[in-house]
């Protein structure tokens, strides 16, 4: 019942999906608790304190949110209203031949993001299963595509990240999650610290592959999505610790172009159990899940 329902959202046209969600999602910011709270904090952290700016923050993730079933099922009509003027960055990293890494942030549409990519050849890119059994069958006949292959994240996923590299292929993963079982460092994340992933680094640095950050802009009036692409420069830092550092310092000029539509609502600064001890100088972090 609930995949038919899915399905039946993806029919709907995009701008209204998107206008619904974006209601919807202002409807939820008004009510006090601890999602419009963190949503606040996480925002003025960032420097952007004005109240008219998080209402717009939440009215994009209830965008987000209801354009995801239209991604899912109606991929070719949604692709076709996807563009980007940076391509050149893409072609250019794969024509060296060593594969490329993807990093996706919680900002615009990451769903519409890896299946535009896919146009350029096959890519892996890596999953958590969902909390929730019932959303499982939705999740699983949204996932298959050409040339998107999904994979666990786990050890078996790492494996099949490297081998894909090793073939010059690409992969894709979201870099501003927090890290579980304590893998991680802190390192700044606009300007305080953040429970921050090292896989990513630790795979760029082992394969030697070509690093791009990747977000899909939504277009206003239901026109669709603009690709943006940054690439690292290189040579890389040498130490996983000082890598990940600079792909936080990029996921925040990436975000700095459309701030919007960045998951503001995300526990990015909490601490998980297992989590190093916090700097002295840092600002307490919220402890549990997200």
């Amino acid at each position: 019942m609930l995949l038919f329902l899915v399905r039946l959202l993806a029919a709907l046209p995009l701008s209204w999906l998107q206008s619904t969600g974006r209601l919807l999602g202002v409807i939820v910011y008004r009510f006090p608790g601890r999602y419009r709270r963190r949503l606040q904090a996480n925002a003025r952290q960032a420097g952007y304190a004005d109240p008219a700016f998080a209402r717009r923050a939440a009215a994009e993730s209830g965008a987000m949110i209801l354009e995801i079933p239209k991604v899912w099922w109606r991929t070719p009509h949604c692709l076709a209203l996807t563009h980007s003027d940076q391509e050149a960055v893409v072609r250019e990293a794969l024509a060296e031949g060593r594969g490329v890494l993807y990093l996706t942030p919680h900002l615009g549409c990451f769903e519409i993001t890896a299946r535009h990519l896919t146009q350029h050849g096959p890519l892996t890119v890596m999953f958590r299963p969902s909390r929730s059994a019932l959303l499982d069958p939705i999740v699983e006949s949204a996932r298959d595509m050409h040339n998107l292959r999904a994979v666990p994240a786990n050890r078996h996923g790492v494996r099949e990240f490297v081998r894909a590299l090793k073939r010059g292929e690409a992969v894709g993963m979201l870099p501003d999650q927090v890290p579980r079982e304590g893998d991680g460092v802190w390192l700044p994340f606009f300007g305080r610290p953040a429970l921050t992933m090292t896989l990513a680094a630790r795979l760029a640095l082992q394969t030697g592959v070509a690093v791009i950050l990747t977000a899909g802009e939504r277009l206003p009036g239901g026109r669709g999505w603009r690709i943006h692409y940054l690439r690292l420069p290189e040579p890389l830092p040498a130490a996983p610790e000082s890598l990940a550092a600079a792909i936080n310092q990029a996921m925040e000029t990436l975000i700095r172009r459309f701030p919007e539509q960045y998951l503001w609502s995300y526990n990015r600064y909490k601490e998980p159990d297992g989590a190093p001890p916090l700097p002295d100088e840092s600002a307490p972090a919220s402890r549990g899940r997200a």
